[in-house]
């Protein structure tokens, strides 16, 4: 690997344990690069806009939550069951990881041009997890009226909404639960209502 290669790499990985351990408000330009080492100029040469390198370090965190999607869901087994299996997954993620998780779906990154972020826009990262989503509402009922990519946003935008929820603290109040623990039972009915909702409840 090349020395720049190696530079462009180290400056990201640091912004990653910034957002992990700080918060998406650490991502300073200049304090990435101090704790990478190098001069406040130098992300300049690698990432044109800070922009661009806040895309590069929300691309790491779609990696890792699409490595986790790949854990969570057996591939053999039912569409319906590998859909619960995601969204648990993917509200967990959010509970583990809020500053990357925040960072991830700011708009003004996934709108960014491929120029500014130093490759592909990054909601070209975000597209094949929610095409597996449309996949697997195909698969549970071909027949639907309602086409699977609108069922998969409103499914989406529920599942996204239990995790922010929560992450407010939002679901512990509406519950009458000052600090419901992460995860749990309580998350997988709320998963499963969900579903339910947008799928119709599963056979018997």
């Amino acid at each position: 690997m090349h020395s720049e290669d190696s530079l462009r790499d180290r400056l990201v990985d640091v912004g990653v344990e910034l957002v992990l351990t700080e918060g998406v408000s650490s991502l300073g330009l200049r304090e990435i690069a101090r704790r990478a080492g190098v001069s406040h100029g130098a992300p300049r040469r690698y990432f044109p806009t800070h922009q661009a390198l806040l895309s590069a370090i929300a691309r790491r965190g779609f990696a890792d939550l699409a490595a986790r999607f790949a854990e969570a869901a057996d591939g053999a087994a039912p569409p319906r069951e590998r859909l619960l299996a995601l969204a648990g997954a993917y509200v967990r993620y959010a509970q583990e990881r809020p500053g990357m998780f925040a960072l991830m779906f700011r708009h003004d990154l996934l709108r960014g041009e491929a120029r500014a972020a130093g490759g592909p826009p990054l909601r070209e990262a975000s597209l094949p997890l929610f095409g597996l989503l449309v996949e697997l509402i195909t698969r549970c009922d071909a027949r639907r009226k309602v086409p699977a990519e609108v069922t998969a946003v409103a499914l989406w935008a529920n599942v996204h909404g239990i995790a922010e929820l929560w992450g407010w603290g939002g679901i512990g109040l509406a519950l009458g639960e000052e600090d419901p623990a992460p995860g749990g039972d309580r998350l997988d009915r709320l998963i499963a209502t969900v579903v339910d909702a947008h799928l119709g409840e599963a056979d018997a």
